[in-house]
């Protein structure tokens, strides 16, 4: 397998077999982010991405899971796609799921037809990194979108009968922004009603422009109570169906888990308990990305 550069992929993906279909992120300007500072984005060619293919058939004698990396993957002509899942059918049978991130504005730029398409290729889950619901911290962050926009793919993909994954960020509005950033992130949640909601907490690393930010004095971030007090907000004001919600990440304080709304009362419970002292917070040396 011909990987360049480091490949991520999310928490559940650990077991699946990851093709790289682009190399880095088509945006790279997210003020949090530095997973592709150091790659040139390029949509890889369809005979590179079919001889990882073959090679991984040839190494691997059951494969049931397959994501395709690197940031953005729907970035990716119809076409294109279309060629890779076809030839995915091809050389594994067996395999029972294919997914992808797919950054709001791919998912913009495809039709419910084309994304029910890709669907009845394989794809049956996307991720959709979501950070923030409030436009104003969207714009700090240079995300590249707004939150009606946000809403409008995540429709999208839910309307294909594709699953729906999004990540939000704890504390990614800084100390003066947290209440607002659990406001508005629950109002994109509640009106999007994805399958999976996955809650990190703001990790900075240098070489991003919140870490300039931070070190200027244009940015402060939250301590881990505050944190905690904009996750029970968030937690309190989703109204969603059948939503699973994780905030179980090496970036976390503390581990949350549920499904909403039929746990809510059980994790502010869990809240509540810590902020009363009855749990100690993960230390600083064990948070990761």
């Amino acid at each position: 397998m011909k990987y360049e550069g480091i490949v991520y992929r999310p928490p559940s993906e650990a077991y699946s077999l990851i093709i790289q279909v682009t190399i880095g992120c088509s945006h790279n300007k997210c003020s949090f982010c530095s997973m592709y500072k150091n790659k040139k984005f390029r949509i890889r060619k369809l005979e590179e991405i079919y001889e990882d293919l073959y090679e991984a058939r040839a190494m691997y004698s059951h494969v049931e899971r397959i994501f395709l990396a690197d940031g953005d993957a729907l970035v990716l002509s119809m076409e294109n796609l279309r060629c890779i899942l076809l030839k995915i059918k091809e050389l594994f049978p067996e395999c029972k799921r294919v997914t992808s991130y797919a950054a709001p504005g791919d998912i913009l730029r495809k039709s419910v037809h084309e994304i029910r398409e890709l669907k009845e290729l394989g794809i049956s889950m996307l991720y959709m990194g979501i950070e923030s619901g409030s436009d104003t911290i969207l714009k700090e962050i240079q995300k590249g979108v707004t939150s009606s926009q946000i809403i409008e793919a995540g429709k999208k993909i839910k309307g294909s009968g594709v699953k729906l994954s999004v990540t939000f960020i704890s504390g990614i509005g800084g100390k003066y922004k947290w209440k607002e950033n659990a406001l508005e992130s629950a109002k994109v949640i509640s009106a999007i009603d994805p399958d999976y909601v996955g809650l990190l907490t703001l990790m900075v690393e240098k070489g991003t422009q919140i870490y300039e930010n931070i070190n200027c004095g244009k940015f402060e971030l939250l301590p881990p109570e505050e944190v905690m007090l904009e996750t029970r907000e968030l937690v309190k004001k989703i109204h969603a169906t059948n939503c699973v919600f994780r905030s179980n990440h090496a970036s976390n304080y503390i581990n949350l888990a549920g499904t909403l709304s039929k746990d809510r009362d059980n994790i502010i419970a869990l809240i509540d308990s810590v902020l009363e002292g009855k749990h100690g917070y993960k230390p600083e040396r064990f948070r990761a990305l």
